[in-house]
Order: structure tokens, then C-alpha cells, then sequence
């Protein structure tokens, strides 16, 4: 098991403490969930997406799916997915399809969905496709101190 060196140094910094869960290999979050036990609502999804001033991470349930046009309005700008070799690029320790919801570790602005504020423990990818990081809720809204708080999913 083994997280992002990035991910590491930021959980570190802000003082969270943090348990790793192995799982077998999965490629989408709602198998993930399944595959760890882990209640969906309490895994937090990262989707990458691209403006013309750069990169947002937006960070939502594993359950629910992003309204793009609905974010859209809240950043004030037209977004789109960023592509594959954009994503490596940018978390560049971890693996395509794994990336953590701490867009501040890797200096991309971050968005939370609102539904993910309240719950007592949440879980998200640590960079590979076998590995979750869970921490507690206080953990996780300390994590998000800098990320924009906003409603922006609906359950899939």
C-alpha cells in the first residue's frame, strides 16, 4: 500500500491523522466502494477539469455526479474534462483514475460539493487503485480548509 509522496507530505503538514485501506485493484469509484466496504457517499470522488485559466478539482461523492453547468455558473467560467495527459501531468505521483481530493497539495483550486461537509468519516483515493485513505470528518473538512464549499452534484 502506498499513497502520493505529495498527498503524504500534505496530510503531514495540516496534522491528519489517517488510516490506508487495501482493496483489490478497481477502475471506477462506485466499484471502489464496493470493493472496500466503504459506504459510496463516504468516498470522495475527484473529477479534473479544465478552464482557460487553468484547472479545478472538483470533489464529490463516489454516488453522485457533477453538474457541470451548475458549477459552471457558481466559478463563472465554461469547463470542460481534462483530457488524460493533462491529469498525469498535473498529479504526476499518482495514477490515472486515483487522484486525491486535495487539490491544494498539487496547487489547483478545489471545489466540494456540500453533501461531503457532514460526514462523520470520508474516504478517497491515495494515488494508485488500491489504496483509500480514510480520515475523519473534522480530518477532511481541515483538508478542504482552502476548497470553495458549494452544492454541485446530484445523487447518479
Amino acid at each position: 500500500m502506498s499513497i502520493g509522496r505529495k498527498l503524504k507530505e500534505y496530510l503531514s503538514d495540516a496534522r491528519v491523522d489517517y488510516d490506508l485501506v487495501e482493496h483489490p485493484r478497481t477502475e471506477c469509484s462506485s466499484r471502489t466502494a464496493q470493493a472496500a466496504h466503504v459506504p459510496g457517499d463516504c468516498l470522495a470522488k475527484s473529477v479534473v477539469l479544465q478552464h482557460d485559466d487553468g484547472y479545478v478539482l472538483a470533489v464529490v461523492p463516489s454516488t453522485h455526479r457533477v453538474e457541470v453547468g451548475s458549477l459552471e455558473r457558481t466559478i463563472g467560467c465554461n469547463l470542460n474534462l481534462a483530457t488524460e495527459p493533462e491529469i498525469a501531468d498535473l498529479f504526476d505521483d499518482c495514477r490515472l483514475g486515483a487522484i486525491p481530493p486535495t487539490g491544494a497539495a498539487y496547487d489547483i483550486a478545489t471545489v466540494v460539493d456540500d453533501s461531503l461537509t457532514e460526514r462523520p468519516e470520508i474516504w478517497f483515493e491515495g494515488g494508485d487503485h488500491r489504496t483509500l485513505v480514510r480520515v475523519s470528518g473534522d480530518g477532511f473538512r481541515r483538508l478542504m480548509a482552502e476548497a470553495r464549499h458549494v452544492h454541485f452534484s446530484h445523487h447518479a
